[in-house]
């Protein structure tokens, strides 16, 4: 998949309206860059930060995590607004995945607010109590449909859902592409717009971010 379906100039631009950030998180971009490693960068990810701190998010939930980028900046809004008393959940498949997070999540000083898991994210979601006041998703595409009953269940009433690669390179555009990945982010759309227990729409930053409420 492409990195951005925005062109080139205008990414960089809103890339570069980013308030300076920590040399730590610039080093995570340019490992991204270096290692072809997929971020949601960084107007994306200010975006999501503006967002958590907007609704005073105190626990944020993230399915699918990488190597803590998303993460860096959930766990900074929930520690702005919450102190010790914020917390993101960071879950992916491996456990060198995790550490590697949390080496850089430590040097960020943004280490303690976060709860780390290994394994499949929606499981891990399931399995946890207390509901959450934002969710944010980009596991398999494929994985997509299946997730929401349970984001649903776990999202509390006027919580926020964000979640990633909502235009895919643009494939969701042609009517000629209906492979699994993409069918499955047509029909995650369908569900969420068409529903009356959410109110969203779809944000072209980078790839396409899906903003939606829980009524």
């Amino acid at each position: 998949m492409p990195d951005t379906v925005l062109p080139l100039l205008l990414q960089s631009y809103l890339d570069e309206l980013v308030p300076d950030r920590p040399p730590e998180l610039r080093a995570m971009e340019a490992v991204a860059v270096a290692e072809g490693f997929p971020i949601i960068g960084p107007a994306c990810g200010h975006f999501c930060y503006v967002v958590a701190r907007m609704i005073g998010a105190r626990r944020v939930f993230e399915l699918g995590s990488g190597f803590g980028y998303s993460t860096a900046w959930f766990a900074r809004a929930v520690q702005e607004t919450h102190g010790a008393a914020g917390e993101v959940h960071h879950t992916v498949w491996e456990a060198e995945l995790s550490a590697r997070a949390e080496r850089h999540l430590r040097a960020l000083g943004l280490a303690s607010q976060v709860r780390f898991h290994v394994g499949e994210a929606v499981a891990a979601l399931a399995d946890e109590t207390g509901g959450f006041d934002l969710i944010f998703s980009d596991i398999d595409k494929e994985g997509y449909p299946d997730s929401l009953p349970v984001i649903e269940r776990q999202l509390l009433s006027g919580g926020v859902l964000i979640v990633d690669n909502m235009l895919w390179g643009n494939r969701v555009l042609d009517p000629r592409i209906d492979d699994p990945a993409t069918a499955a982010i047509r029909c995650f759309t369908r569900l969420v717009t068409e529903s009356p227990h959410w109110a969203g729409s779809i944000l072209p930053l980078r790839d396409g971010l899906l903003l939606a409420l829980k009524a």
